[in-house]
């Protein structure tokens, strides 16, 4: 597939919500059952701000990923006042982060200096708003001091092949939606996609963290997914692209997912897979000039 490597691994993090709030406490305390989630929260931790965490584990294995960063723009941004009172517009403010603040902003610069990529994860109601994602673009760019070249639509929401439209439009590489955060697997075939007349390039999402098996209640399982995976992406000289959130690197509160990431990358590298962001496989598959996956999948459905 490159050189000779045999199949490709890109690896990816949304970063969605960097700061535990009281709402996330609450909600995985009722769902697991498991009071861990509100002792942290109490004792003024910052449990889901993983980066540094994530950084050493990937440059202790030698492979970089890609982070997708949120702009999302206030509750009153709209200027409509229907949007006002919509309560999902409410619920995406509930934890929501500004990439210029000086914490966030030091971390996407330490990111990008280190080789790792910066990218857009456009926010909830972005895929159908050019304006709005061309703001979202610009502001973390003018945190990032360069473009960014691609990302991911945050919960996955998008129309096709609208969004991609707009994403081409508005200058960005890649796009890695397409994908399922209830199933895995190659839903989408093995290559990357090509939707669109422009040089335009979707990876499909191959494993979203959540949809495994609990690790730590069900090691064996979670783990058997992931190898069958990769022995499927092998087989086929597939593109796997999978995205870990970034607060599942805590291993008190999700214990097990992160010692499965770091044995999914050394499995991968094991079995001879090409490993790191999307952005950086384009550039290796430009150089080499392989023949890429051509898909149909301009049709006017949405996808999530």
């Amino acid at each position: 597939m490159i050189d000779d490597h045999s199949f490709a691994l890109c690896l990816t993090h949304d970063v969605d919500r960097p700061y535990k709030r009281f709402h996330q406490a609450l909600y995985y305390t009722l769902a697991e059952r498991s009071m861990d989630h509100l002792r942290s929260f109490f004792a003024r931790e910052n449990p889901y701000w993983q980066f540094e965490e994530i950084m050493a584990l990937e440059d202790d294995l030698g492979v970089r990923s890609a982070f997708y960063f949120l702009s999302e723009p206030g509750p009153f941004a709209s200027g409509d006042p229907l949007d006002w009172v919509r309560p999902d517009t409410w619920i995406q403010q509930l934890g929501r982060y500004d990439p210029t603040d000086d914490d966030v902003a030091a971390v996407i610069r330490e990111l990008d200096d280190g080789g790792w990529e910066v990218g857009l994860h456009g926010s909830y109601h972005s895929g159908d708003d050019i304006e709005r994602l061309r703001q979202e673009k610009e502001q973390l760019e003018d945190v990032l001091g360069h473009s960014v070249r691609g990302g991911r639509q945050h919960y996955l929401r998008m129309n096709t092949p609208e969004t991609w439209q707009i994403q081409a439009e508005l200058g960005l590489e890649y796009d890695s939606t397409l994908g399922s955060s209830t199933d895995y697997g190659f839903m989408y075939d093995y290559g990357l996609v090509k939707p669109l007349s422009e040089p335009f390039t979707v990876f499909p999402l191959t494993l979203m963290e959540q949809t495994l098996p609990d690790p730590a209640s069900r090691p064996r399982a979670a783990w058997q997914v992931c190898a069958n995976l990769v022995a499927e992406a092998r087989a086929n000289e597939a593109v796997m692209t999978v995205l870990w959130h970034p607060r599942y690197f805590n291993e008190r509160e999700f214990p097990g997912y992160r010692r499965l990431y770091r044995r999914l990358i050394e499995h991968a590298q094991d079995v001879g897979a090409w490993i790191g962001p999307p952005a950086a496989l384009l550039d290796r598959l430009d150089e080499s000039a392989p023949e890429t996956t051509t898909s149909s999948l301009a049709t006017g459905s949405e996808t999530r």
